[in-house]
């Protein structure tokens, strides 16, 4: 390995560790201002200790570290070692943010049972944290590692199942210790924040979409695309009943835009054929960047 390529990767393993530290920050100070003070139960690891912090008196933290024990032994045997080095950083910087950084930072107390903001905020910080360790191939341990395992055993289980499944058992848990329903709907609603905010954060605010279009006037709508600074790919194509030859054309483009395309298809040829999938991620020119 060349010495500049033994440079870039450190590089870019500092910046990832950098990263996965700074996203346990937003992660504990979610837990500590909005979800442990308020007895919420968002699933997970951080679930179980909230659950058994209210019971114990154990700190939260502590207890994410040790629950966690098991499930990294096990991750390193079972997962990725790169992804769980990268784990294990993530659950130690939260441990000691959790109990030491931010103990004394001020908590939110939702009044008069009111936890609808608590869910909210520590959902959109957890978000944040789960976003940026997922953005650098790591992660908070817990059920994540649960649920790759799982999923490797069983991969006709999809991963949002599992993680569902496991979550709504943390959450369930929650119902049977503190027996009040708003605990358990604060914390559905905190597990709703949280996804939509990681979605956000690592599929990035533009949301794409990939085309199909199959017209006998392709060569008039990709014009028309190209006009509109749209990147088109034509490919050959037969129909295997009828035999005949034709291109398909292929482009992405941003949610915003489809309105216009669509109107743009409609024109040129209102018996197009067109399939439209949503793409998570689009890189390249017109789009991200390639990380």
């Amino acid at each position: 390995m060349k010495k500049e390529n033994k440079k870039g990767i450190v590089r870019k393993w500092i910046v990832d560790i950098l990263i996965i530290i700074v996203s346990a920050a937003l992660y504990s100070l979610g837990v500590n201002c909005f979800i442990s003070p308020n007895n919420i139960a968002p699933g997970g690891a951080t679930g179980i200790a909230i659950i058994i912090s209210g019971v114990t008196g154990m700190s939260v933290g502590s207890l994410i570290g040790l629950i966690n024990i098991p499930l990294l032994i096990a991750g390193f045997i079972l997962l990725n070692k790169r992804t769980m080095v990268k784990t294990l950083i993530s659950v130690a910087a939260i441990t000691v943010f959790t109990d030491y950084v931010f103990a004394g930072v001020p908590a939110y107390l939702a009044e008069n049972g009111n936890g609808i903001l608590a869910s909210i905020f520590g959902g959109v910080l957890l978000g944040a944290g789960l976003g940026l360790a997922y953005s650098r191939e790591g992660s908070s341990g817990g059920t994540d590692i649960v649920t790759k395992i799982v999923s490797r055993f069983c991969p006709n289980f999809k991963l949002g199942q599992i993680q569902l499944v496991v979550d709504g058992c943390v959450v369930l848990a929650g119902l049977a210790v503190y027996r009040d329903l708003n605990i358990v709907l604060y914390a559905i609603v905190e597990i709703f924040v949280q996804s939509k905010m990681i979605d956000m954060i690592v599929y990035g605010g533009q949301e794409s979409k990939m085309l199909m279009i199959f017209s006998d006037r392709s060569e008039e709508i990709s014009k028309r695309l190209l006009e509109q600074s749209r990147g088109v790919t034509l490919l050959n194509g037969e129909g295997a009943y009828s035999g005949d030859k034709r291109q398909v054309i292929v482009t992405a483009i941003y949610k915003r835009d489809f309105s216009k395309v669509k109107r743009i298809i409609k024109e040129t040829d209102p018996a197009a054929f067109v399939v439209v999938t949503n793409a998570g991620e689009v890189f390249g020119k017109g789009f991200s960047k390639l990380y």
